[in-house]
């Protein structure tokens, strides 16, 4: 396999400054493979610093497919507390019982079968492939797409298609170190080729990036808009604690513990208390104070000065946290 200029430059670069994570170290086949798959799933939509003390954690309470399959919700849900985008987690679970069942306990090693196990698409496939297994594939995460366009000065807006991208993820090469070039290309987007102020002097590949050569390094982006959604949250206080239930009603956070709450559509006049960012929604709530005169079920009380001992998501203890300071 002969490789390009440009993949020994960036190698080269990658063996001198790589970061020591904790899901690169040597270890065993079947621990990589697991570490792989654990650390793609938390990585998705989440930065390198922030998953790796949960990380540590995870692998340290769940150290094997075996272990991570049978483990109880509540005890995973507890482990995945303060990452967020909680499905995946529970899509983390599911996949592990898959390759125990139809895989014999083991990550499979090609892309069809990668993309039968669940909050597996086509980006985990190809990083858990390249990494995990040594497959010349090279996953486009948003660290190799800026290296990509900024290399190439994509600018228009068919330029920076998912699609187009992938044409033009050729222009990197191929190597018989495929595990180490995809986590290369993804360190050199995260720690040089930032989104703003590229650490060019430092880039193994400048000469011949068309942006470093304009002295043009912005990036044509696309418009994403969060949905604007509202919200009534109810607050029942008994003895400074709070009515939770579990969440069977809404798509996010399920089978979570919320305050009670209700959506409306596009009302008017809506003067809302708290504002929060949820995945693609802007949600807009307005706080209403209600007596404790209603059943709900799965519900529970919240003692707000024990906030810490609950398994909650992040969503519900800004809320409490906003209750208590007003």
């Amino acid at each position: 396999m002969k490789e390009k200029i440009i993949t020994k430059k960036i190698l080269k670069w990658y063996d001198l400054n790589k970061r020591s994570l904790p899901w690169r170290k040597a270890f065993s086949l079947q621990r990589k493979q697991y570490y792989t798959l654990i650390s793609e799933f938390m990585l998705q939509q989440t930065q390198v610093t922030t998953v790796i003390p949960f990380f540590n954690r995870f692998i340290k309470v769940l150290p094997s497919i075996n272990s991570l399959a049978k483990v109880k919700e509540k005890k995973l849900i507890k482990l995945w507390e303060g990452l967020g985008y909680y499905s995946r987690a529970r899509n983390l679970k599911k996949t592990a019982q898959s390759i125990i069942k139809n895989f014999n306990g083991k990550l499979p090693d090609n892309f069809e079968d990668l993309l039968t196990l669940p909050g597996i698409g086509n980006y985990t496939a190809n990083a858990i492939l390249a990494i995990a297994f040594n497959k010349p594939y090279i996953p486009l995460d948003g660290n190799i797409e800026r290296v990509l366009k900024r290399y190439l000065y994509l600018k228009k807006e068919k330029e920076i298609q998912k699609d187009y991208l992938v044409q033009k993820k050729d222009i990197f090469g191929t190597t018989s170190r495929s595990s180490d070039y995809a986590q290369a290309l993804m360190e050199l987007g995260a720690l040089i080729c930032k989104p703003s102020n590229p650490i060019c002097n430092q880039c193994p590949i400048k000469q011949n990036c068309s942006s470093y050569k304009k002295r043009d390094f912005s990036l044509t982006k696309k418009i994403k808009k969060n949905k604007d959604k509202y919200f009534i949250l109810k607050v029942y206080e008994k003895d400074k604690r709070y009515l939770l239930i579990k969440n069977t009603k809404f798509r996010f956070l399920k089978n979570l513990s919320i305050f009670p709450m209700e959506e409306l559509s596009n009302p008017k006049n809506f003067n809302e208390n708290l504002n929060l960012k949820m995945s693609n929604m802007n949600m807009n709530i307005k706080i209403q104070y209600l007596k404790d005169n209603q059943k709900f079920p799965s519900s529970y009380w919240l003692d707000s000065k024990k906030l810490n001992s609950y398994m909650l998501p992040s969503f519900t203890k800004k809320v409490v946290q906003y209750l208590e300071k007003n």
